[in-house]
């Protein structure tokens, strides 16, 4: 048991007496669970922390109209991570592990190092993030004992490093898009730890298949204020297709307008901003056609009704359908509930990290699981799969896998073939 849970039994105990000691506990199992939420609620990625506490108090809500978990109710605490910058992310994470009653955390992500698991791991808070996973099973997976509090939504990400070509090769072998260009790829990232290395591996991947990188480009991590500069160089030799890692919806969006302005006869591929609500409000109709994937996204198709089931409730409550993190934090909060009601002491923390660990469950994503040597949410074709998309007329249309699919990839509007 937990230490914290242990000196209230005893406290009660010393002051009512053994005889009242069913009743004390009866007192303290009323009590409220305070879940911690760490966001960005401002800054350039406060679409995204809005998602999150959407996402958790959608789930705390439910769960308290139907009487609460193990005679627990539940209620909120966010802290704003703002940029996302180390003293931010620190302040924001440490005001959580030290507010009382707070039992666990819940995250989309952070820092984009998440050098803040090792915090939580310190102060043995059970911890769900839903962030770049490359980061956090670099720092588990060192000593995953040391981080039983701490697990990831999100599986690995190097099926963003590698799925995209597959998904280009079937839509050439079908006859859906021809490589006039004589596969070339355009690459632009951003500078930072999520974007250089989808940037890097989707390089290698590309290139080992005898594609020609024409365009290798990074800005710097924040605010994108004009894209011509390196959409020139585009233009200078068109590519059959033109990525984008930059992850910030505004950025994206800027891109994706400033492109349409002259624009290659290119497959468009953005790294996950498509999937945010502010994406399609700022692109609009201009958004049509444009392709991106999601791992650890809900997936919205008649074969997964869960991925829908969430969808449906979060878009009944707030009148958007959410991006990735609004049904990611719904099930991270499924996820504490079901160890809450295996373990009944919310306070007792290591068994609360054992029962995380040992979660399956089926989340809007896909089927959950973890691997205990990384903490990372399994994926592959049983789990939590990679899925594309193309966005028309304001909704995505799922185009990948096919047993999943809810609609075929149709040639953007700008291409002419």
């Amino acid at each position: 048991m937990h230490k914290q849970g242990l000196l209230k039994r005893l406290l009660l105990v010393g002051a009512l007496g053994a005889s009242a000691l069913g009743v004390a506990l009866g007192a303290a199992a009323a009590d409220v669970v305070k879940i911690g939420v760490l966001a960005p609620l401002s800054g350039p990625s406060a679409s995204d922390g809005s998602d999150f506490v959407k996402g958790v108090e959608l789930a705390v809500e439910e769960r308290n109209a139907k009487g609460g978990v193990a005679g627990y109710t539940f209620e909120i605490v966010s802290a704003d991570v703002k940029d996302g910058s180390p003293d931010n992310v620190s302040s924001a994470a440490q005001r959580l592990i030290n507010t009382d009653g707070v039992e666990v955390v819940l995250t989309g992500f952070a820092s984009l190092s998440l050098f803040e698991v090792d915090l939580f791991a310190d102060a043995n808070m059970p911890y769900i993030s839903s962030g770049p996973s490359g980061s956090f099973s670099g720092i588990v997976a060192k000593d995953p004992d040391n981080y039983n509090c701490c697990w990831s939504l999100s599986p690995s990400y190097a099926g963003y490093e590698t799925d995209v070509l597959p998904l280009v090769d079937g839509l050439v072998a079908d006859g859906k898009f021809k490589l006039t260009a004589g596969k070339k790829l355009a690459m632009i990232s951003s500078d930072n730890p999520y974007s250089k290395v989808i940037s890097e591996g989707m390089k290698k991947s590309f290139s080992a298949a005898g594609w020609t990188v024409t365009v290798d480009e990074m800005v710097p991590f924040g605010p994108v204020n004009d894209w011509r500069a390196i959409l020139a160089k585009v233009r200078q030799d068109p590519p059959d297709l033109v990525v984008n890692t930059d992850f910030q919806p505004s950025n994206s969006a800027l891109f994706l307008k400033q492109f349409l302005e002259q624009p290659t006869q290119s497959l468009v591929f953005l790294q996950y901003a498509p999937s945010v609500p502010e994406f399609v409000d700022l692109t609009k109709d201009q958004s049509n056609g444009v392709l991106y994937n999601l791992i650890g996204g809900a997936i919205d198709s008649p074969g997964w009704p869960r991925g829908q089931e969430v969808l449906k409730k979060f878009k009944d409550k707030y009148g958007v359908s959410p991006g990735v993190y609004g049904s990611a934090l719904y099930e991270e909060a499924e996820m504490y509930f079901a160890a809450l009601e295996k373990v009944g002491d919310p306070t007792d923390h290591d068994a609360i990290g054992k029962a995380l660990g040992e979660t399956k469950l089926d989340t809007a994503p896909g089927p959950v699981e973890f691997d205990l040597a990384t903490h990372l949410a399994v994926q592959d074709d049983d789990h939590i799969p990679v899925t594309f998309y193309q966005i028309w007329d304001g909704n995505r249309v799922l185009v990948g896998p096919k047993k999943y699919a809810t609609g075929e990839f149709k040639l953007p509007p700008w291409i002419k073939q």
